[in-house]
């Protein structure tokens, strides 16, 4: 459904607005670490430590992705917001053809540098192959990965955050289904849970398409949308290349910690990959409040509306405090019973090693609350 969010209280807007993100982001996490949970379970701490060791590179690019077609739709979102429905659709196609070029660019670039990448990160020998294999299988289905969040994007851009939501929970338990078919009953290993979460992907890519046909007449698509202009396309890139950058520098930080983490071995690994998934998990409030700043923001820019951004930001900035100290007490509370979820049996190093990180990264949690709201506000304005 379109949410115009140019009119009507702004902080009760963002919040409507985020808590499907937050909902949807939860889903997405869960699957991810029942992905995890269902390789350390049936695999080992081997098997959990390659998907561990590896996923950074995965986490770099779809970081890429994300900010990349996150900056693209905000154009779409702009166009909404100043009434230019014939802005939108073109909006629309120029994200898809820049989205398509992106995604042949990453895949070729990643599928032949990866064995370069993995040195780089420090790989333990032991676990190479199946880091490998999953990473290699994983990076070849980009192009489904990009489609769905240029198509979810867009989505949200017209103010529904809902749409997206039910569509993630559908591929999420797909998702859970698949990975346990094919790695228990087919025994196809750590590829097993690659070709899963592909395979949920592609179907809620589908399912975007889908909807969007049926349900959003304003992106119907005519001829004449699909004519390109340069000076329109190099106001998509103008915000999604600098906002791609910003994502990569936080995703290119977490491959060096990773790297350096590869060098302590499979329990290290483990560790650090399982207290990490509690931390992404637990940041998404915080993660959403922002997404729906930008999307507000975006909108009423393109109205022309800069004192109704300012009452939004304001009030999402001190929400967010709120929830950054509050989530900070929870991980410390239940982060250790957590951990222990991913494997079975765990050694208390591995627990040890988990829990000193989320003592130490939960100190931060109030400044990268604030971070996500002003940045996504000025990304939502173009203003990077």
């Amino acid at each position: 459904m379109i949410n115009d969010m140019t009119e009507g209280n702004p902080l009760k807007l963002i919040v409507k607005f985020a808590l499907p993100i937050l909902l949807g982001n939860v889903v997405q996490q869960l699957y991810q670490i029942s992905d995890m949970i269902i390789v350390g379970r049936l695999l080992g701490v081997n098997s959990l430590a390659a998907i561990g060791a590896s996923a950074p590179i995965y986490f770099v690019v779809l970081l890429i992705i994300f900010g990349f077609t996150a900056g693209l739709t905000m154009v779409t979102a702009q166009r909404f917001g100043a009434k230019d429905y014939d802005g939108v659709r073109r909006s629309v196609t120029h994200g898809l053809v820049i989205s398509l070029l992106l995604s042949i660019v990453i895949t070729i670039f990643c599928l032949c540098f990866l064995n370069n990448i993995l040195s780089l990160m420090n790989v333990p020998h032991e676990i190479w192959n199946e880091a490998y294999d999953f990473t290699f299988f994983l990076l070849s289905g980009l192009f489904l990965v990009i489609g769905y969040n240029l198509l979810a994007g867009v989505i949200r851009a017209l103010g529904d955050s809902k749409t997206p939501l039910y569509f993630l929970i559908i591929s999420a338990i797909l998702n859970v289904f698949f990975n346990f078919i094919f790695i228990y009953n087919f025994g196809m290993g750590v590829v097993g849970s690659a070709f899963g979460t592909l395979l949920a992907i592609f179907i809620s890519a589908v399912t975007c398409i889908w909807y969007i046909g049926k349900k959003f007449e304003i992106l119907r698509l005519k001829r004449q949308d699909w004519i390109l202009n340069w000076d329109f396309m190099k106001e998509h890139l103008n915000i999604a290349i600098p906002l791609s950058f910003q994502f990569s520098i936080i995703a290119f930080s977490l491959m060096i910690m990773q790297s350096v983490c590869n060098t302590f071995g499979a329990n290290a690994i483990a560790a650090f990959s399982a207290a990490l998934r509690v931390e992404q998990l637990a940041t998404q409030p915080i993660l959403a409040i922002g997404l729906a700043v930008a999307t507000y923001s975006a909108q009423n820019y393109g109205a022309g509306l800069i004192g109704r951004i300012r009452r939004g930001v304001r009030g999402a900035s001190v929400l967010s405090l709120s929830l950054s100290l509050l989530i900070a007490i929870l991980v410390r509370v239940v982060g250790k019973d957590m951990i222990g979820i991913f494997i079975e049996n765990p050694s208390q190093d591995i627990i040890d090693t988990g829990v000193t990180y989320l003592s130490i990264s939960t100190l931060f949690y109030f400044f990268l609350g604030q971070i996500f709201v002003f940045r996504n506000s000025l990304q939502g304005m173009g203003k990077l």
